[in-house]
């Protein structure tokens, strides 16, 4: 399954331009161009993503 960067943004309730800025510093997956305008993320590459940040917190609590 693919998602939109609109879809991508909802799931982490950000706006669409941090997880373009995310991409562009690659901090986030690559996202996959299918053609020219359309643009996805493999939605099992961020879950993954999303499962590493949450085990990062989990072990290192902020004070």
């Amino acid at each position: 399954m693919y998602l939109t960067v609109h879809q991508v943004a909802e799931r982490f309730g950000v706006s669409v331009d941090s997880i373009w800025r995310w991409k562009r510093a690659g901090e986030f997956p690559p996202a996959i161009k299918l053609s020219a305008g359309v643009t996805r993320w493999k939605l099992s590459e961020v879950q993954a993503w999303e499962a590493s940040r949450q085990r990062c917190f989990a072990t290192h609590p902020q004070i």
